[in-house]
């Protein structure tokens, strides 16, 4: 039985025919290479204008490769939102001045290292407020990250010159965990206070992460602080006559931030009437947003009875997440109804922050260098340089803004 040979296309190319002989190309010529070399690959151009986004949204292993694509300054803006995909220092100006990422110097290790380094030694000291501010960081909806917040501003506070005083409100007692505080049953808690059976300077406590970081830790007696309240006489003023400006200036604090649980009773009630100001975090989601009126009533109301001086000072956009338009709707949505009392710094999901609390530590402490930690480091700069409550000399008159302080059109980390 005999096979024929197959019959090959007479369109075939010597590669697919292999009855055919192969040729040898001749060598190109230098003209040749070069021009070759100087023509953009069309899959080179579009991968490279992919990377033309936000850190936020950019894998860190697909940062690690862009030396390649990028060009020298390895920097990316994005229009729309302000300071997304924008490396920030803790002085809060931009670090086009490192190495670019294609030269031997730079590694990310390095870069993480740098900004580790900014935000435990900063390189100025903030300015210290006209008047001691007092903030309830408030929502009555919970995983927004109140607790979260309160401790990283107030570390970002004490790490860079101001003495700062925590005031744990919530009976799981999360705010003197993460500040690495003791709060077993049988402490001294802020539990005491209420009941006007200690003052706060026989209970207060200092931070092993930072002697200007002072806490009044929580217990879970605390629980029962509001069935044991409501007999009391003046009992939505309790917190407020334990930090009376006497207790205050004896500890030397610039900064009060009182951890509220997450509810509307008594001990929130407690919070609100304490504090002059309110910071509101709010989580980057719709539920978040469905909660917020009802709270804003209940400050109103707050403001109108037991607390004339109560207003909303500072909301803090929490867990924003690049990769969803929805974080883009909320945050766009906040910023058009509150104006100028949402901060420009937006908080961004980040494993560190999570993971830090279970190590009694905040992110600043546990990881400087992430992402979570230098954007609370950027939000409490803002805090502490809001024009409103700083002296006079410390104010540049022409421009509206601190002195040494930013712009108000400076980009911050996302």
């Amino acid at each position: 039985m005999s096979v024929s040979p197959p019959r090959w296309s007479q369109n075939a190319s010597q590669l697919e025919n292999p009855a055919q002989p192969q040729v040898a190309q001749p060598h190109a010529t230098q003209a040749q290479v070069t021009q070759h070399a100087s023509t953009p690959d069309p899959l080179t151009a579009t991968v490279a204008s992919r990377l033309h986004v936000s850190r936020e949204t950019t894998p860190r292993h697909a940062r690690a490769r862009a030396p390649q694509l990028t060009p020298s300054s390895g920097i990316h803006q994005v229009s729309g939102s302000p300071g997304v995909g924008h490396d920030v220092t803790s002085e809060g100006s931009s670090v086009a001045s490192r190495p670019p990422r294609g030269d031997s110097g730079w590694t990310p290790i390095a870069e993480e290292a740098e900004r580790a380094t900014r935000v435990k030694h900063p390189s100025d000291r903030l300015p210290r407020p006209a008047q001691r501010r007092v903030l309830a960081v408030a929502n009555q909806k919970g995983g927004v990250g109140k607790t979260t917040s309160t401790v990283n501003l107030a570390a970002g506070l004490a790490l860079q010159g101001l003495r700062t005083l925590v005031v744990d409100l919530d009976p799981q007692g999360n705010a003197s965990t993460a500040l690495g505080v003791e709060h077993r049953a049988g402490t001294r808690s802020v539990y005491e206070v209420l009941l006007g059976a200690c003052a706060i300077t026989d209970v207060v406590a200092v931070s092993p992460q930072s002697s200007n970081l002072l806490c009044i830790p929580a217990t879970i007696d605390l629980a029962g602080s509001e069935i044991e309240l409501v007999s009391m006489v003046a009992r939505e003023s309790r917190l407020r006559r334990a930090l009376s400006s006497a207790a205050l200036d004896e500890l030397g604090v610039d900064y009060v931030f009182i951890d509220c649980p997450p509810s509307l009773g008594l001990l929130t009630v407690n919070a609100l009437v304490a504090a002059p100001e309110v910071l509101i975090p709010i989580q980057c989601e719709y539920y978040a947003l469905e909660g917020l009126g009802q709270l804003l009533r209940n400050i109103e109301l707050v403001q109108a009875h037991l607390n004339p001086t109560l207003s909303v000072s500072t909301i803090l956009l929490t867990m924003y997440d690049g990769r969803t338009k929805l974080a883009d709707q909320v945050t766009s949505e906040v910023r058009t109804h509150f104006g100028d009392q949402v901060l420009r710094t937006v908080i961004p999901r980040s494993v560190k922050v999570s993971e830090a609390p279970g190590f009694g530590q905040t992110v600043l402490v546990y990881d400087p260098g992430s992402r979570g930690a230098l954007s609370y480091v950027d939000a409490a700069r803002e805090i502490a340089l809001d024009h409103r409550y700083l002296r006079p000399d410390h104010l540049d008159t022409n421009r509206r803004y601190p002195a040494g302080g930013h712009p108000d059109g400076r980009e911050v980390a996302r």
